[in-house]
């Protein structure tokens, strides 16, 4: 799993790369801000890329004597880190765009700016596809956001690409400066969800209300086999999850079945979410419980 990650990470990295010197150049060229803009937000792209690869590469190291639960935070700090570059790269864009509002002057050659923009969007639409699709195989926040930065780029040369045409119909310089202006709010606008859901995982939010129905279903697949279960807690470090819960079984199961039991509701778990670390806590029913008095846990209500 982790050489997979990997390999896509180094695919963006890639295509962030050509796409960057591809843009500015021609931006350069042309004298379209909107497309220098884009250049600079792929710029920003690039850096999140790299960040998410080394993120990827040690968040796959095995846990150790400092890191007892592994080095998934790591992705989730490169979540953040990306989520701040893209705010960087809102800033930038409007720093370029708003002097573009009062010089009267535009873009030349509107068809390199129009080919470039085009090749753009149709290179970042097929990675951020994948990217998405193996972020949620994977459960990788970091590639989940360099995902986002891709798609967001998406949107915004088409952006771009809109302004460039009105110019062409219009012969008005300053669409340019005004799509460069809406793609920094764009930028800025998923910079803030990308952070905010870094945040989320540091704090260590519960895990998503269909994942925690997800593992009650697991634990409820061997519910005649014990009498409760409670304090369920659940939360996700990188791509791993992290449960715990209580399992209440009748008092005179002998400890092996309460083993075997406990064994079985962890694979039920990690065979619908995979990279799950499982960990029970058994503790007796009270006194006076109809399963106690059965010993098989069977045909017989909750006693909590």
């Amino acid at each position: 799993m982790p050489s997979k990650k990997l390999y896509w990470a180094r695919l963006s990295i890639a295509s962030n790369s050509l796409l960057c010197v591809m843009k500015i150049v021609v931006g350069v060229l042309t004298g379209s801000v909107s497309v220098i803009a884009e250049g600079l937000h792929s710029g920003v792209d690039l850096l999140a890329s790299l960040i998410t690869f080394f993120a990827v590469r040690i968040s796959a190291k095995e846990a150790d004597a400092r890191h007892h639960f592994g080095h998934g935070k790591f992705e989730n700090v490169a979540g953040m880190a990306e989520g701040l570059l893209i705010f960087l790269g809102g800033f930038l864009i409007i720093y370029e765009a708003v002097p573009k509002l009062f010089s009267g002057h535009g873009p030349e050659s509107l068809g390199w700016g129009v080919g470039v923009m085009a090749a753009s969007s149709v290179v970042n639409f097929f990675v951020s596809r994948k990217l998405f699709k193996v972020a949620k195989d994977t459960g990788s926040p970091a590639l989940e956001a360099d995902a986002w930065h891709l798609r967001t780029d998406v949107y915004t040369s088409a952006g771009v690409l809109g302004g460039l045409a009105l110019i062409r119909l219009t012969g008005m310089y300053i669409f340019d400066p005004i799509v460069a202006i809406v793609v920094a709010g764009f930028i800025m606008k998923a910079a803030y969800e990308i952070t905010m859901e870094g945040i989320a995982h540091m704090t260590d939010v519960a895990l998503p209300e269909p994942e925690i129905e997800l593992i009650k279903a697991a634990v409820l697949k061997y519910g005649e086999q014990f009498s409760d279960f409670h304090d369920l807690r659940a939360r996700k470090s990188g791509s791993q999850r992290f449960i715990d819960l209580h399992l209440v079984v009748p008092r005179e199961l002998q400890i092996y079945r309460v083993h075997d039991i406990c064994d079985k509701i962890e694979e039920s778990i990690m065979s619908d979410l995979p990279d799950t670390h499982v960990l029970i806590h058994a503790e007796p029913c009270e006194l006076g419980c109809g399963k106690c008095s059965l010993g098989t846990g069977k045909d017989s209500g909750p006693c909590m």
